[in-house]
């Protein structure tokens, strides 16, 4: 027996994600760190791909165009019961976490979430809590990284993302004219 597809098979991931740009920086940086990555961008090509090939990791948006992200991971762990799948999402709240883990998810992160969470998230031992990242992101940067998701998902219209934030034009102005802090 060839040990190659084992291995590939072992580091099947699917990723379930409804934001292009961050579904394929994702995608990208896991198969840089050697797994075979399939993606959908709805919960019903999500479903699609867990019964064409389910695979050994999932990592689903909680909230898509077209329903709940918690429908691919209980579709995937009744396919697959040894299937590690994590739930990212930009809504964080105690009950939807909870919720995620009876239905079999193994992690909860808040988006923006990286590859080495993400990986770690999915790798870690039961009961057995990862590192903490050696280099966390800082609070300014998880706030810019916030109002720029916002602001996309607003079409790029400061007057709507400054609503949505319940912040002034001109504040979310300067912040927007301003560089991503480190």
């Amino acid at each position: 027996m060839n040990p190659a597809p084992a291995v590939s098979a072992e580091r099947s991931l699917l990723i379930v994600e409804d934001d292009k740009s961050f579904l394929q920086r994702l995608a990208r940086a896991m198969e840089g760190r050697g797994f075979t990555v399939t993606t959908a961008e709805t919960v019903s090509e999500g479903l699609m791909q867990v019964e064409k090939s389910a695979p050994a990791f999932a990592v689903v948006d909680m909230r898509l165009g077209d329903g709940n992200g918690l429908d691919v991971i209980s579709a995937l762990k009744r396919r697959r019961p040894e299937a590690r799948g994590i739930v990212l999402t930009g809504y964080g709240n105690i009950a939807t976490a909870v919720n995620a883990v009876k239905l079999g998810a193994v992690d909860y992160l808040a988006k923006p979430a990286d590859a080495d969470d993400v990986i770690n998230a999915l790798l870690s031992i039961d009961g057995k809590k990862p590192e903490p990242p050696e280099h966390p992101m800082s609070a300014d940067r998880v706030r810019w990284e916030h109002i720029q998701r916002i602001y996309e998902l607003c079409g790029r219209n400061v007057s709507e993302t400054a609503r949505q934030l319940n912040m002034h034009r001109r504040t979310l102005q300067r912040i927007l004219a301003k560089r991503a802090p480190r």
